[in-house]
């Protein structure tokens, strides 16, 4: 018998979501409503029947909330473009290691256990390396973000023990219109006071927000996928490569820099550095081994579906 194609692979019928009204969560939930996917999503304050309270922070969660569910994912995380204090910093690394161990441990717990845990992590785990090629065998990097995501990864690990497929997504930076890093550049670029960062030499490892959604759902499908995975398109951009495109999609110029000095003056340095200069030049090498395929691997197409994207929902009246 000929074994299906990843995609043509059945969806889990009943999905347990953390973070399912961030961005990326918002629309894979969207999504997997739309393919006729119950979906369960994790809340400090329940408001509909589809809402499952947890306290993360206190480390309390319904075990039973994951009767008859066939997949997790895991998106909880404390937004990281702010400015760095000792403070902000020990939530945003909390945040992740808390949610991630309290589900991992229910997890493995269970003896009707999900097929699949899909948790996140970031490619801000190689840390700054240049012009560098990366992939989900690189070796690792020491700063607070790469450190961050090592030990998110390993908080995953009583459920990988238990004998459950566990994924992580690797995510670069989401291009989407209505939210992350692309929405907070719009309105600069819109006015024209757009332009790179620093140098603009910096590599940044980006995926379009539909592919990503599309690879999550693949990753809940297809059981090749275990394991790292770098969740970038396959041609990563030079920043000044990503705003040119970025002006020319707005139909704006996108020529003068905006000076690290600035930047750090406005956002602290070690965020800055970490982050907004730090090169990733990471390939997606385990998704399209696994056999994903991105409908918007071009930069310059994937911006114009993302803005088309919410063009559209703006005069429909819908969100995006």
């Amino acid at each position: 018998m000929t074994t299906p194609a990843p995609n043509d692979r059945p969806l889990p019928r009943r999905v347990l979501i953390s973070g399912a009204t961030g961005f990326i969560g918002g629309g894979l939930t969207e999504r997997l409503a739309r393919e006729g996917v119950e979906v369960l999503r994790l809340t400090r304050r329940v408001r509909t029947p589809q809402d499952v309270q947890w306290d993360p922070e206190g480390g309390t969660f319904d075990a039973h909330a994951l009767d008859g569910v066939d997949a997790v994912v895991n998106l909880a995380g404390e937004k990281i473009d702010q400015r760095w204090s000792s403070d902000r910093k020990q939530q945003i690394r909390e945040s992740r290691l808390r949610a991630t161990t309290l589900l991992a441990r229910a997890i493995a717990d269970r003896a009707d256990r999900p097929r699949v845990f899909v948790s996140g992590s970031a490619v801000g785990i190689y840390g700054d390396r240049g012009d560098e090629i990366l992939d989900e065998r690189s070796p690792l990097g020491d700063d607070f973000l790469a450190r961050l995501a090592q030990e998110w990864e390993d908080a995953a690990r009583p459920a990988a023990m238990a004998g459950v497929r566990v994924v992580h997504p690797r995510t670069g930076i989401v291009l989407g219109a209505h939210g992350g890093a692309l929405a907070r550049m719009l309105t600069p670029f819109r006015l024209g006071a757009g332009g790179p960062m620093g140098d603009g030499r910096q590599w940044m490892s980006w995926i379009a927000l539909g592919d990503m959604v599309a690879a999550l759902m693949f990753a809940l499908r297809s059981d090749d996928l275990v394991g790292p995975a770098n969740f970038t398109a396959p041609e990563p951009a030079r920043n000044a490569e990503l705003t040119a495109a970025l002006g020319r999609a707005v139909h704006r110029p996108a020529v003068v820099p905006t000076p690290t000095f600035a930047l750090k003056l406005l956002f602290g340095g070690e965020m800055v550095d970490a982050t907004l200069l730090a090169s990733q030049r990471a390939l997606p090498r385990a998704l399209l081994a696994a056999g994903f395929e991105f409908r918007h691997p071009r930069l310059e197409d994937a911006l114009r579906h993302e803005l088309n994207v919410k063009s559209q929902a703006a005069a429909s009246g819908a969100t995006p």
